[in-house]
C-alpha cells in the first residue's frame, strides 16, 4: 500500500497560500514544521480520495486498532430524520459494519420529529434499509446511565442510553456536513450529541441547564457553552472506550455534504463536490483535518465551499476543535496520510 505523507503545518501553509495568495519561503514553512514537531505532540490522519465501500474498508483497516477477542462491536452512524436528509447509504457502509460483525447504534432525537421515540425511530431505521445488512440497537430505548467527564465548565455528566455498557469497542462513523446549531457534524458531534440520549442531548444543547427535552428551545441561547459541552461529552464518550479490554476508532465521511445536519428532515442541497474519506484514532485531528479541506477547498462552478464556511462560521463551529483540544481531548497537529 502506497502511503503520502503531508504535516498539519505544510498542509495549512498550502491551503493559505490558496485561498488568500500568501507567500511563505520553503526555509521558513520547514522551519515552522520543525518547530512544530518540536513542542507538540501529532496524530496521524488517514485520508482516501474515492468514497467506495472497499476504501471505507481499507482506511479502518490503516487504522491498526483491531477488535478485541469476544469484544461486541458498535458502529456509531446517523440514521437520518427523513428519506431527504443525507445520512450514510446503506450500501456504502455494509461491507465494513458486517467485517467486524458490529452492530448499528443510536439514540433517539430531543425534538419532534421522526425519531424522537423508540417506535418511530425503529420506523425510520426500517425505512432507510439498515436492518438488511446489521441489528440495530438505540441506545436509550430502555432508559439511561450517565458516565464521567472530565470537563465540568458545563455538564457535571454525560447521559447515554442504558444500552451502551453493552459494547466494548465503537466504530464512531460520521457523515461530515454541515450543522444548523453546531455549524458542522464530524466525530466530536457524533460522539457527543449522536450518543447522548433524549435527556442527554437536552443537556448537552442547554450547556448543563436542563435534562428536559420539554424546555430545550428555551434554553439554547449559550451558544458557546453549548459547543464547549460537546466537546465534553465527546470526551466522556471517548473515555469510557478507552479502558482495558475496549477501545474506539473515527471516520468522517466527506460526501453529501449539505450546509443541514442529518437531523434536518429537509436540508438544502449539496453545492460542495464529495472529498474523500479520513480516519484517525483521534478526533480532534481528524474532524480538524476536514475543516483544513473545507476551508482550504480552491473553488470552482459547482463545487463552492462558502456556504459551508458561513454556516460554520455564523455558529462558531471551531469553536468544537479549539476546546477539545484545551480539555486533552486530542490535537490539532497532526500529520495527513493519503492512502493510493
Amino acid at each position: 500500500m502506497k502511503t503520502k505523507f503531508l504535516s498539519i503545518v505544510a498542509l495549512t501553509a498550502l491551503l493559505t497560500a490558496t485561498a488568500c495568495g500568501a507567500n511563505k519561503s520553503q526555509q521558513s514553512v520547514a522551519e515552522e514544521e520543525n518547530l512544530t514537531a518540536e513542542t507538540n505532540d501529532t496524530a496521524t490522519v488517514y485520508y482516501i480520495k474515492d468514497i467506495t465501500p472497499q476504501n471505507l474498508v481499507k482506511i479502518y483497516e490503516a487504522l491498526g486498532v483491531p477488535v478485541p477477542e469476544n469484544a461486541k462491536v458498535a458502529v456509531k452512524i446517523s440514521t437520518g430524520e427523513s428519506k431527504e436528509s443525507y445520512n450514510l447509504e446503506v450500501g456504502l457502509i455494509k461491507d465494513l459494519v458486517q467485517k467486524v460483525n458490529g452492530t448499528l447504534v443510536e439514540s433517539n432525537t430531543a425534538y419532534a420529529g421522526n425519531r424522537n421515540t423508540t417506535e418511530a425511530h425503529r420506523k425510520a431505521i426500517e425505512e432507510r434499509g439498515y436492518l438488511d445488512i446489521a441489528d440495530v440497537d438505540i441506545l436509550d430505548a430502555e432508559g439511561t446511565t450517565k458516565i464521567p467527564v472530565k470537563d465540568t465548565t458545563w455538564i457535571h455528566y454525560d447521559i447515554v442510553g442504558s444500552h451502551l455498557p453493552n459494547y466494548d469497542y465503537m466504530i464512531n462513523l460520521a457523515h461530515f456536513k454541515g450543522h444548523q446549531m453546531g455549524g458542522f457534524g464530524g466525530v466530536l458531534k457524533n460522539a457527543s450529541i449522536g450518543v447522548a440520549s433524549s435527556s442527554g442531548k437536552t443537556y448537552i444543547h442547554t450547556a448543563g441547564r436542563t435534562e428536559d427535552v420539554e424546555k430545550i428551545w428555551q434554553n439554547v441561547d449559550n451558544q458557546d457553552g453549548f459547543i464547549e459541552s460537546m466537546a465534553a461529552a465527546a470526551q466522556g464518550v471517548h473515555d469510557y472506550f478507552k479502558q482495558p479490554g475496549k477501545d474506539i476508532v473515527y471516520i468522517d465521511v466527506m460526501n453529501n455534504m449539505s450546509i443541514d445536519c442529518d437531523c434536518n428532515g429537509h436540508p438544502e442541497a449539496p453545492v460542495l463536490k464529495d472529498m474523500g474519506i479520513l480516519a484517525s484514532t483521534d478526533p480532534v485531528a481528524l474532524d480538524k483535518a476536514c475543516l483544513d479541506l473545507v476551508f482550504g477547498h480552491e473553488n470552482v462552478d459547482g463545487d463552492d465551499a462558502n456556504p459551508m464556511i458561513e454556516r460554520i462560521k455564523q455558529m462558531h463551529g471551531t469553536h468544537i476543535i479549539e476546546h477539545a483540544e484545551k480539555i486533552g481531548l486530542g490535537t490539532t497537529n497532526y500529520k495527513l496520510v493519503t492512502l493510493d
